[in-house]
């Protein structure tokens, strides 16, 4: 089944900010991406003109059909997807199609969804890993880490390969978390987790954005994403489509009726 062209659904009042709105509203933005067109293969671009901005404390979410390009634009943003047109700047330094040690060393975290810990290694040498740019400060991160997810530090000798997928992703998360960024970015963190898992991660995030880490979450799981976030995006076909607070999109009868299904009882839950 195709997924619904979400732009050509929403009147004009409801869709996402004109350039010259995003470019207002994104005066002083934490990261923002402007005018972004990017793609893996050449001539063939999987984000069009797509702009997003990242405010200092937010957790921004960003949601949308399959294949609308939000894992895309995450990798854009870490630079592993090349830039053919626009900029990527993180507090107004242009920091467009850096390489992934650089941005790590800016501030910037990384999940990905899949193969996001190294299985051989135990917990403590993935963390280890993530803090290999400032080694003089692991045990300071280890111990902070550790505070936010106190299994890593109770099984530390255990190998990654081990761990359930939901252990993975705190492991995964913890990693990021060691080189003390700014900005968290989070691919699918709830993808192939059980519920409980899903709820945890959830909370997790929670958490770490109250230590004054900013995250930008691609989220399956829309309607739990919109509940946490403060802002959020739906892409559609590469291109931004609606964009709103958290809440609003959540109950928006458009997103609502064309992405989210009905949220009748979702509330009560």
């Amino acid at each position: 089944m195709n997924s619904p062209n979400i732009t050509r659904s929403l009147t004009p009042a409801q869709r996402a900010a004109t350039p010259e709105e995003h470019r207002r509203l994104a005066e002083g933005a934490l990261m923002r991406a402007d005018d972004i067109t990017a793609g893996y293969l050449p001539g063939i671009n999987i984000l069009e003109d797509c702009n997003f901005f990242l405010n200092e404390g937010e957790i921004v979410g960003i949601i949308g059909p399959n294949g609308a390009g939000k894992s895309t634009l995450l990798k854009t943003l870490f630079g592993l997807i090349p830039v053919r047109k626009g900029s990527v700047t993180l507090r107004g330094e242009d920091i467009t199609s850096a390489k992934a040690h650089v941005l790590v060393n800016k501030g910037v975290g990384y999940v990905p969804q899949t193969q996001n810990v190294f299985a051989a290694l135990t917990i403590e040498e993935n963390l280890e890993m993530g803090a290999y740019l400032r080694p003089k400060e692991f045990r300071t991160r280890f111990d902070f880490v550790s505070e936010l997810f106190p299994l890593l530090s109770e099984r530390r000798k255990v190998k990654a390969g081990a761990l359930s997928g939901g252990e993975r992703q705190m492991v995964a998360m913890g990693r990021a978390l060691m080189m003390d960024p700014s900005v968290l970015l989070l691919d699918e963190p709830s993808a192939g987790l059980s519920p409980m898992f899903q709820d945890e991660v959830f909370i997790r995030c929670k958490e770490i954005n109250g230590t004054g880490v900013s995250i930008i979450m691609v989220e399956q799981n829309a309607r739990r994403c919109l509940q946490i976030c403060d802002r959020g995006y739906v892409l559609d076909q590469g291109r931004n489509a609606y964009t709103d607070t958290g809440a609003n999109l959540a109950v928006d009868p458009m997103v609502v009726e064309l992405y989210l299904g009905t949220l009748a009882g979702s509330s009560e839950k």
